[in-house]
């Protein structure tokens, strides 16, 4: 059975945080939540190894392969990928629709393909996107080549990513750039936005 993509009775709002990799929108995730734990920060689930130490409903929710692909067909995903060829990761539907449903404000990093699926499932009036970028490109390849090592191949995988993301930029509600050195700038950029949004 699949479950109907849009629910009406919401007030809450969902922000996505878009963005090309290496433009630092993980970090901007991680302060904004030390800043605002009031937010609803909604956890993935994932089908990799638990590693030791961690704990499901921690930072994941621990799914078998053969679950998740039940999820999948059962349309329990907001958003969902195979990351490394290897392992499912993705946002569950129900606790996001539920957050809405009590006019909570809910804060998600995504990639370009969960940003692509989650707008063809939330409403647009519960839904605002924020790109976060860089002041030019090549800082942005400089940070991803600067990060870790990675192979050619991997790195022309990014760069032709890159300017698909770049490309989805005018289709985002907000674009928030993100200088070098100015992190906590940026958070509160980012925070005053979720702020006047859901005011």
């Amino acid at each position: 059975m699949i479950v109907c993509n849009f629910v009406i009775f919401m007030d809450g709002k969902l922000f996505l945080l878009v963005g090309p990799s290496g433009s630092g929108k993980s970090s901007v995730l991680m302060e904004l939540k030390k800043a605002h734990p009031e937010y609803t920060y909604p956890l993935s689930a994932t089908t990799r190894p638990m590693r030791e130490g961690e704990k499901d409903g921690d930072i994941y929710h621990f799914y078998s392969k053969e679950d998740f692909e039940k999820g999948i067909e059962n349309g329990e995903f907001l958003e969902y990928a195979v990351v490394h060829q290897d392992h499912y990761y993705g946002l569950i539907r129900q606790p996001v629709i539920d957050s809405l449903g009590k006019g909570e404000t809910v804060v998600r990093e995504v990639d370009i393909q969960g940003f692509e699926n989650i707008r063809t499932k939330i409403p647009v009036k519960n839904l605002i996107t924020i790109f976060i970028t860089v002041p030019n490109k090549q800082e942005l390849i400089d940070r991803i080549v600067n990060r870790a090592a990675i192979s050619e191949d991997e790195l022309k995988k990014r760069l032709e990513s890159m300017h698909r993301e770049f490309a989805l930029a005018r289709e985002c509600d907000y674009l928030v750039e993100n200088k070098q050195g100015e992190l906590k700038k940026t958070v509160e950029k980012v925070a005053e936005i979720i702020k006047n949004e859901s005011a």
